[in-house]
């Protein structure tokens, strides 16, 4: 049965580790909780393409048992020490190094990455059991945004085979521009996110992503677009299908406003 295809907006660190910040990352926790009842049936795998993993090439996770990357600083010592700990697939791994190659991209399996914060955090929420298997996709630090709808475009038959995409960063990610400071450019960029995305084809989404430059605050709501790109391999994969907005919120980060999109 064919799955949908997501971006979500992953959040900040190690946060469902954190209970302080339980208050903080409600809607966010619940979206991301809600996300397994919105599929027809549970996955055969998951294609996890995070923020957090950029290379001069495409690489694919391909260990049997992946370990962890606590890719963050300044944390409380025990979000160092939490695992997630869903078998890897190699088999699809090399089925996505296939269908990308034959797409004309380079691609590399990687056998030593771990999990990232950018997949391992919204997977533990939305899948805590972690029986489902992970294959974790870089981004290209090229940051072209065709060339990142063309990866999605690849892989998007993964889809109709039960494997869920999920693109996974931020939908504003400018770490200088936090709290109240962030709270006008983040809602201009995600005003245009919105109207980019919802009821439009998959060539207007794409025209969109490609320009998306030219939006209201645009280089403020995303300094550094690595935490966007992922967007872009979400809107390859989506194709026409229908998207909506599953987890949107004014408040994030003291003021920050914030979406995740489902397709399909």
């Amino acid at each position: 049965m064919k799955m949908p295809c997501y971006f979500i907006s992953h959040g900040g660190g190690p946060w469902p580790y954190i209970r302080e910040w339980d208050e903080q990352y409600k809607a966010l926790r619940e979206s991301l909780e809600r996300l397994p009842a919105e599929l027809p049936e549970k996955p055969k795998a998951i294609l996890m393409v995070s923020a957090h993993w950029i290379g001069s090439e495409i690489l694919i996770m391909g260990s049997e048992k992946p370990g962890m990357l606590y890719d963050y600083y300044g944390f409380p010592e025990h979000t160092y020490h939490v695992h997630y700990n869903a078998p890897g697939d190699p088999a699809l791994a090399a089925r996505v190094q296939g269908m990308l190659t034959d797409a004309g991209f380079e691609t590399r399996i990687d056998l030593d990455r771990g999990f990232d914060h950018g997949a391992f955090v919204p997977l533990a929420v939305s899948f805590p059991d972690a029986d489902i298997p992970v294959v974790q996709v870089s981004i290209n630090r090229n940051y072209d945004p065709a060339y990142h709808i063309r990866m999605g475009q690849a892989l998007a038959t993964l889809r109709d085979e039960g494997v869920l995409i999920i693109g996974s960063g931020l939908s504003y990610h400018n770490l200088r521009l936090l709290g109240p400071a962030g709270s006008a450019p983040s809602a201009k960029f995600d005003q245009w996110l919105q109207d980019a995305i919802l009821d439009k084809t998959q060539e207007a989404r794409s025209r969109a992503m490609e320009q998306w430059e030219q939006a209201p605050a645009a280089r403020l709501a995303h300094a550094q677009e690595d935490h966007l790109v992922p967007l872009m391999v979400a809107v390859g994969s989506a194709g026409d299908d229908a998207a909506t907005c599953v987890y949107h919120e004014t408040n994030a980060f003291g003021g920050i406003t914030a979406t995740s999109f489902k397709f399909g």
